[in-house]
């Protein structure tokens, strides 16, 4: 799922904004707030998915300050967020002129800016036009936030994330361990499904997905389910094919008018939420696509990792898995090299 940016021009302009903001300032390296009182950051605040993420994380106990971002209509979103009767506070900025103001002294910055898919659309479509958004968000954050947690909605995520770690390295800073792809989304999914499928509780339904985020990287790994359900073959190969194409089941009901924008936007703000805990000192275990050694042939996969306030403190790994699900993985590899392949390319030229 990814946002319904406000236009897709975003961010030609933005680098040359942000690189001029922070000559006329003398910013150089921003460091981030006191844990105290985490900021976070969200770029692509007035779109479909930006809207009813930034309600949520306006509600999060744990953030003081909201700055939101987009080109067009964040005064009206901040203006209706401040009316919340909860102590975050939120400001809004249009406009690449603004986006350095937005990102200084953020903790984390989330990232749902970008077109959405229609009908029909792979997440891969949208790589030319998001792969720009990104690298030009991320070119901005490496000179005003650079220390900052990036989590990256925008798809396609297996290409978008190395986009923004390569974007980072070219401004000398390494930032693998601060760059997350949420797919939290694929694991609301696979509790919700199973959880509907099973009559398990689902607010105590937990399911690892790892792999990477489109189709067949998406590999949902039911034999770890807790607490421990039975499923026969024919659930597995029902419930496997409906979780890595759940996006395309909204993308079809909504027929044209958008993708996931309420589900990402909770998968969105529970991961926000992981992030800025992990800041104010909590140890955080999730499944996240980031920069990875988990599995051989990849340098960028998802799997639980542990978070603290350096960021990816322990890559977690795959654990037990079912034949079934080596499969999958040995499938997904491939897939996967091609699609990093093509972020780094982007930036690497």
């Amino acid at each position: 799922a990814t946002n319904s940016f406000q236009s897709i021009e975003m961010a030609l302009p933005a680098t040359a904004k942000c690189v001029s903001s922070l000559i006329n300032t003398g910013v150089r390296t921003a460091a981030r707030q006191s844990s105290s009182q985490p900021k976070v950051a969200l770029l692509g605040a007035s779109g479909g998915i930006g809207q009813p993420l930034g309600l949520l994380l306006k509600q999060d106990p744990h953030i003081a300050n909201l700055a939101l971002y987009d080109l067009v209509g964040t005064p009206g979103v901040a203006a209706d967020l401040s009316h919340i009767d909860s102590n975050c506070r939120v400001k809004a900025y249009t406009g690449a002129k603004e986006l350095t103001a937005c990102v200084e002294g953020a903790d984390v910055v989330v990232i749902p800016a970008g077109v959405p898919r229609k009908p029909g659309m792979t997440r891969d479509d949208l790589f030319n036009t998001n792969a720009g958004i990104v690298r030009d968000l991320v070119e901005c954050i490496a000179k005003a936030a650079p220390k900052a947690f990036i989590a990256i909605i925008t798809n396609p995520v297996n290409s978008t994330v190395p986009i923004a770690v390569e974007v980072m390295k070219n401004n000398g800073v390494d930032a693998k361990k601060r760059i997350f792809g949420v797919t939290t989304l694929d694991v609301v999914r696979a509790q919700a499904f199973v959880s509907e499928l099973k009559g398990t509780d689902a607010a105590k339904t937990v399911i690892p997905v790892i792999g990477g985020h489109a189709g067949i990287t998406i590999i949902p790994v039911l034999s770890q389910t807790q607490p421990s359900v039975q499923f026969s073959d024919d659930e597995i190969k029902k419930l496997t094919p409906r979780i890595q194409d759940a996006g395309t089941e909204v993308v079809n009901a909504k027929a044209g008018a958008g993708s996931a924008t309420l589900s990402m936007a909770l998968a969105g703000a529970r991961f926000a939420n992981y992030l800025v805990r992990a800041v104010k000192g909590e140890k955080i275990e999730a499944c996240s696509y980031v920069a990875s050694d988990a599995v051989k042939g990849v340098e960028y996969f998802s799997t639980k990792v542990q978070i603290g306030q350096s960021g990816v403190e322990k890559i977690l790994g795959v654990g037990n898995v079912s034949s079934f699900e080596k499969a999958l993985i040995e499938a997904a590899v491939p897939q996967l090299q091609k699609e990093i392949s093509k972020g780094i390319k982007f930036i690497k030229g």
